[in-house]
Formats: structure tokens, sequence, C-alpha cells
């Protein structure tokens, strides 16, 4: 169950006309908080950053159904389900999560290893991509002065 505040904060962010996947930002920042203050560990970034998506998903943020397996994109479409009738997961099965997430390295939310994977998922966009993200950035950056 995702926490209130990280709730509260996509829901400004929708509020604010974000995209979903800013909103989906919050409830990856607080799962990698989770990983990070031993919470429970990840086996790599890419987990840390699936389970806060799925989070986001449950939370009722429209976010895009993700490209890979079918497994993937059947687990996306009952997170969406889950987000119109929402209810608390059974106590079994999220004991057995939190066991076996428990096991798992924390090292995968340092901040060499988030790095890595920003850095994979760019290289992976192409130059024209970042080019035109990095000046919307420049464009729509808060000023200093807030």
């Amino acid at each position: 169950m995702p926490e209130q505040e990280a709730i509260d904060r996509a829901r400004e962010d929708a509020r604010e006309g974000k995209s979903p996947s800013t909103q989906a930002g919050e409830f990856v920042r607080e799962e990698i908080h989770h990983v990070r203050e031993g919470k429970h560990g990840a086996r790599s970034p890419q987990q840390a950053i699936a389970i806060g998506l799925s989070k986001a998903r449950r939370a009722g943020v429209k976010l895009p159904s993700p490209k890979g397996s079918a497994s993937l994109q059947r687990k996306a479409e009952e997170d969406e389900r889950a987000s119109e009738h929402p209810h608390k997961t059974s106590r079994t099965r999220s004991r057995a999560t939190e066991r076996a997430l428990k096991r798992e390295s924390h090292a995968s939310a340092s901040k060499s290893a988030l790095s890595g994977q920003s850095k994979k998922a760019a290289a992976a966009r192409g130059k024209a991509s970042r080019s035109r993200a990095a000046n919307k950035a420049a464009r729509t950056r808060k000023s200093r002065s807030s």
C-alpha cells in the first residue's frame, strides 16, 4: 500500500496537468526510498521501478500498457482493474511478498545502480529523443527563486 504522502503528491501532479509518468514517478521515488531505508530490498533497480509503477497503476494513474511479455501486460491490466475497485491485498500474499523482498539486496537502490539504469534507459531512446527531453526540462524547470 503506498503511503498517503505519495498519493497526495501524485494527485497534485495530476491537478497541475503533468503527465502520467510524472505522477507515477512519486510512487517510484517512494519505492526507492523504502529500499534505501531497509524496509525491503530489490533484485535490481528495474524491479524497484516496476514495483513503484505497479503501485501507481493500482492508485489510479493512467499509465500506458508496457511493452514486453504477455505476463507483464497481464499484470498491468490486473493493476488497472484493481484501481477501479480498491481493496487490500490478502495478508498471506502481502507477507509472502514482503519476506521475499526482505531477502534481496539494498544496493539496487544505490546512487550508482540507479545512475547506470537511467543511462541505459536514456541510451535506448536515441539522441533526438534525449535532446528534446533536455530542452523541455530546461524550458519547464522551476525557477530557483521559488
